[in-house]
């Protein structure tokens, strides 16, 4: 399988001097490929929110690589990157991140739009969206009518409808508690199973760590242990 993603020698450095100078990545190596379910794992402070944000294009290492199907991200910036990212990466937040005057469709929709594309096309492929995530007829509920998990599964439809090369989910299953947990993880396995897409997780959920694919530890910075499960 082909690489879609590399990180090169990248560290990220937090503070301006030596006294307070955090060493939050160190020369981190990592490489994924199309169709992964991989989940970064280790304690807080480890890296992980740091390695997934500037995986996404979100921040910027301090040195090292990102390519991107062969496109250095860490070269772009403004509305290159921007651009980049929408067309490119899909973005799951433990927060959700939905916009609450939108309804569920709008809030899918509106990555459509940005894209340009057609209206029809965007109508078709957003109510395509509601039914693999399981929310078909809900589409028209605002965010504070949904449950936790049926708001994660509208944040994980609007990720997937922009068709991206990779969704980041940082914390997915943070805010929901163990069965609407296990079923949005069940559904984010079906869309990789049945889909082939790629879902790179930064986690502590026990529940994500057994059912990936791959688990990647980091501790102080660095990647101690890379395994296929």
């Amino acid at each position: 399988m082909e690489n879609i993603f590399e990180c090169k020698k990248v560290s990220k450095n937090f503070g301006k001097t030596k006294q307070v100078l955090v060493h939050a990545l160190k020369s981190v190596d990592l490489e994924i490929k199309k169709g992964e379910f991989t989940a970064i794992i280790g304690p807080s402070g480890s890296g992980k929110t740091t390695l997934l944000n500037i995986m996404s294009g979100l921040d910027n290492p301090t040195h090292g690589k990102v390519l991107l199907k062969g496109n250095d991200i860490t070269k772009m910036d403004g509305n290159e990157l921007s651009d980049f990212r929408r067309d490119h990466i899909g973005f799951v937040f433990q927060s959700y991140n939905l916009l609450p005057v939108l309804t569920a469709e709008e809030n899918i929709e509106y990555i459509l739009i940005i894209q340009g594309v057609p209206e029809k096309e965007r109508k078709e492929r957003v109510q395509k969206a509601l039914i693999e995530v399981g929310l078909k007829g809900l589409g028209k509920k605002f965010p504070n009518q949904l449950s936790g998990g049926q708001q994660q599964r509208v944040a994980i439809a609007r990720a997937l409808v922009g068709k991206p090369d990779i969704i980041l989910a940082d914390e997915p299953t943070a805010n929901l508690d163990s069965v609407n947990g296990r079923a949005l993880l069940d559904m984010m396995l079906k869309l990789n199973e049945t889909l082939g897409v790629t879902f790179v997780f930064s986690t502590h959920d026990p529940l994500i760590m057994n059912e990936a694919k791959r688990l990647i530890t980091l501790h102080d910075g660095k990647i101690v242990e890379d395994k296929i499960q």
